[in-house]
C-alpha cells in the first residue's frame, strides 16, 4: 500500500457546483472487485467528488454484459453528470456502456487507467496456448481485441503505466514502455483527447497519489496537470 498523503498540497479540488451535481463510477479489472478501487475512491472524495462502486464477475460476465449493466447503474445513480473510472478490464467495460448505450446516459467524462484498448499481448498469449480459463469471458470483445469504437463525444482520458513489473511480462513479449501486464501501445485510442504515461506498474496506478491527483484533474478540466516532480 502506498504511503502517500491523501491531501494533494497545492492542488484545486472539483469546483465545488460541479462536484455536487456529479459522481464518479468506479469500475475494477479482471480478477478484483470494487474493494481494490477503495484507495482511489478515498482519495477523489478528499478532492470533493462522491464516488459509487460497480462490481461484475470479470471472469464469467462479457464485458458488453457488464457494460448493459454498468450503464444502467450509472443512469440510476440520479445525478445529472457521471464520470466513469476503470482500471484495466474495467475501462473496457466502460468503453461498451458508453459505446452502446452512451445516448441513454448522463453527460460524463470518462479515465481508463492501464486499459488494453488495442487489445492485450498477454491475453492473446494466453489464448493461444489454450489458457482460456484464465482469461474467462473477458476476451469476448475485450481484453484480446474486437471492442466497439470508443463514441467521440465523450471526454475520454488515458492513464498507462511505464513500470515494467508484473506477472505479464513472463507470459508475453511486451515492447517497453509497459506496466507489467499492458504495453503503452497497447492503451491507445484514437478518440482519447489526453494521454498521460506515469512511472507505475499496472496495479500500482490505482494505489498512487499523483494517478489519482490526474485523475481529479481530467474530470475537473477534461485535461491533466503537469505532473508533480
Amino acid at each position: 500500500m502506498s504511503t502517500e498523503p491523501d491531501v494533494f498540497a497545492g492542488f484545486s479540488p472539483a469546483p465545488a457546483a460541479s462536484a455536487a451535481d456529479a459522481c464518479v463510477m468506479l469500475v475494477h479489472g479482471l480478477y478484483m472487485n470494487p474493494l481494490w478501487m477503495r484507495p482511489l475512491a478515498r482519495r477523489l472524495r478528499a478532492a470533493g467528488w462522491r464516488t459509487a462502486d460497480f462490481g461484475y464477475r470479470s471472469l464469467r460476465e462479457p464485458p458488453a454484459a457488464a457494460g448493459l449493466r454498468l450503464a444502467q447503474a450509472i443512469r440510476g445513480c440520479g445525478a445529472a453528470t457521471v464520470h466513469c473510472v476503470g482500471h484495466s478490464l474495467g475501462g473496457l467495460v466502460i468503453r461498451h456502456a458508453c459505446a452502446t448505450h452512451g445516448a441513454s446516459l448522463p453527460p460524463g467524462r470518462c479515465v481508463t487507467l492501464a486499459t488494453p484498448h488495442a487489445g492485450s499481448r498477454v491475453a492473446r498469449a494466453l489464448q493461444a496456448r489454450g489458457a482460456t480459463w484464465m482469461l474467462g469471458r473477458s476476451r469476448e470483445a475485450g481484453v484480446c481485441g474486437d471492442v466497439p469504437d470508443w463514441p467521440p463525444a465523450r471526454e475520454l482520458g488515458v492513464i498507462l503505466g511505464t513500470h515494467n513489473i508484473g506477472l505479464g511480462r513472463w507470459i508475453a513479449e511486451l515492447p517497453l514502455p509497459a506496466d507489467g501486464v499492458v504495453a503503452a501501445d497497447e492503451n491507445a485510442c484514437a478518440a482519447a483527447c489526453a494521454v498521460l504515461a506515469l512511472p507505475y506498474s499496472h496495479t500500482e496506478l490505482i494505489f498512487r497519489a499523483e494517478a489519482a491527483r490526474q485523475v481529479v484533474a481530467f474530470l475537473r478540466d477534461g485535461r491533466f496537470a503537469p505532473v508533480a516532480g
